[in-house]
């Protein structure tokens, strides 16, 4: 599968009360091409709401795909996968890049009551974790120091993983809008806060 056109990536960076959200468009050839900013709560449960706020910012019909940061962000704000890909009628998937047993266990360790259960099922929803092979056939990604999983809604895992390949640049481990999201992000959260 060939990278799509143009893919906006959203990743988040946290200051003490507020997380800043950076969605940045990124066509196949690497090349960044919008950024749009957004801010959600630090421990709330507004994260889909601020990438929803990038999208909406930038208004870019001409976006393919919606590639997401993982899906815990600004403390376990968990982005709801299938509400953004109804809402925004794209491919929706998260990257994450360590192994874990899931996040139940954490969940259940900072939250409780109606809190717990919002997160919990917002968590539940989510599809599962799948492994982005390496373009290599003969790597394995369970023997990898740096593996990467996909989460994915819209299109089939493997699609989503060779989207994640295809936008990857030798040397790198995150995909171009991820990698710029990130960026992005971060630099906002310091020009914005001075944290």
């Amino acid at each position: 599968m060939t990278p799509p056109s143009r893919t906006l990536g959203i990743a988040f960076s946290d200051a003490r009360d507020a997380s800043h959200a950076a969605g940045v468009v990124v066509r196949a050839d690497g090349t960044p091409d919008g950024f749009a900013f957004a801010t959600c709560t630090v421990g709330g449960t507004d994260a889909t709401d601020a990438v929803l706020d990038c999208w909406s910012a930038l208004d870019r019909e001409d976006v393919r795909h919606v590639a997401c940061a993982g899906v815990a962000p600004a403390w376990f704000n968990l982005l709801d996968l299938r509400r953004l890909h109804e809402t925004l009628d794209r491919p929706v998937y998260a990257v994450s890049y360590e192994r874990s047993p899931g996040l139940e266990p954490a969940l259940r360790d900072a939250f409780d009551g109606d809190a717990l259960a919002d997160r919990l099922a917002t968590y539940r929803s989510l599809p599962p974790r799948v492994p982005v092979d390496s373009a290599d056939a003969d790597e394995d990604v369970s023997d990898s120091d740096d593996p990467r999983f996909v989460r994915a809604v819209g299109l089939d895992s493997d699609e989503a993983a060779a989207a994640v390949r295809g936008l990857t640049r030798d040397g790198f481990r995150r995909c171009e809008p991820l990698r710029m999201a990130a960026l992005a992000a971060s630099a906002h959260r310091e020009a914005v806060t001075g944290e």
